[in-house]
């Protein structure tokens, strides 16, 4: 199922696999979206600041080296407010929550994941941010 959005929403992918940021880059905009990529939370940061236009959703690895996905999340979110997030990671979201990476309200999508998961998990975050349901 392809969703049509207005506008194209822009995503920012932050993972520090090379292979897997770019085929989330081209899948994301096979599907419509605008991307941006960084490998790491410095570089994700950057963009944050850099970037002209809106960034409507932060896809970060909660494995990044250096700054955890989450503390990546709470400083892009500090510097874009109304940016979405969604966490990707090979720990399953009740360990992630217990162990202080996550809230529990966290969107969290499981590696490995499916592009039709990861395509859900953003419609989700859009339509939040929009200020309605999915």
């Amino acid at each position: 199922m392809s969703e049509v959005y207005e506008n194209r929403p822009t995503v920012l992918v932050v993972d520090d696999e090379e292979d897997l940021r770019d085929i989330m880059r081209r899948m994301l905009e096979r599907r419509g979206f605008d991307t941006l990529v960084a490998p790491d939370s410095e570089s994700a940061i950057a963009t944050c600041r850099e970037h002209d236009g809106e960034i409507d959703v932060l896809i970060t690895d909660l494995g990044l080296p250096g700054a955890s996905g989450g503390e990546l999340s709470r400083a892009a979110t500090s510097l874009r407010p109304g940016m979405g997030v969604v966490y990707i990671s090979g720990l399953p979201k009740d360990i992630a929550v217990t162990k202080g990476l996550i809230g529990e309200d966290a969107l969290l999508v499981k590696k490995p994941f499916t592009s039709d998961l990861l395509m859900e998990a953003l419609r989700v975050v859009i339509a939040q941010r929009a200020g309605s349901t999915p």
